[in-house]
């Protein structure tokens, strides 16, 4: 973030760094869409539904950045970004309809998003800029919380199932 004694990243870096995170955005936003057509649970479903709108609503939200800061904003996920970014064991979770499964891949990929975020703010970005992807870190953080809740609770669920059945 912009400390007194820092400047700015030139434009082009931080249209760069705003465009990774568009992508990242996307990557996610597939990535839940998909999860929740995989899951079997309808709060999941639903929950998935919800953070894959999220995601677009956020990418969309950067891509008027980039335009504003006189860039072309990335309009899709990549293929080989995707593999990085945490979301690539999604479809041998998906084609076993395992939950379980399924809410650690999407752990897997906000963990990537969390860094993605977190190194966008460790650049110098204009205030504007850092501001907004400060309050998207936030809500990346909270998604990656409650998906991690989900999944230890299920993990704590099938353990004492295991347990209780001897």
């Amino acid at each position: 973030m912009n400390n007194e004694y820092g400047t700015t990243i030139s434009n082009d870096d931080v249209i760069s760094t705003i465009n990774n995170l568009i992508e990242t955005c996307k990557d996610g936003q597939e990535g839940f869409q998909e999860s929740a057509e995989g899951v079997q649970s309808s709060q999941l479903k639903s929950l998935f539904y919800e953070f894959g709108q999220q995601r677009a609503q956020f990418a969309g939200e950067l891509q008027g950045l980039v335009r504003e800061l006189g860039g072309d904003p990335e309009t899709t996920s990549s293929t080989a970004g995707a593999l990085h970014r945490g979301w690539i064991n999604l479809k041998s979770a998906i084609t076993g309809k395992d939950d379980q499964a399924i809410l650690n891949e999407a752990e897997r990929g906000e963990d990537v998003a969390k860094k993605a975020y977190k190194d966008a703010l460790e650049t110098n970005l204009p205030a504007n800029v850092a501001q907004v992807v400060q309050n998207q870190y936030a809500a990346v953080q909270a998604a990656h919380d409650q998906v991690k809740a989900l999944r230890d609770s299920m993990n704590d669920t099938s353990s004492s199932t295991a347990t209780n059945r001897y």
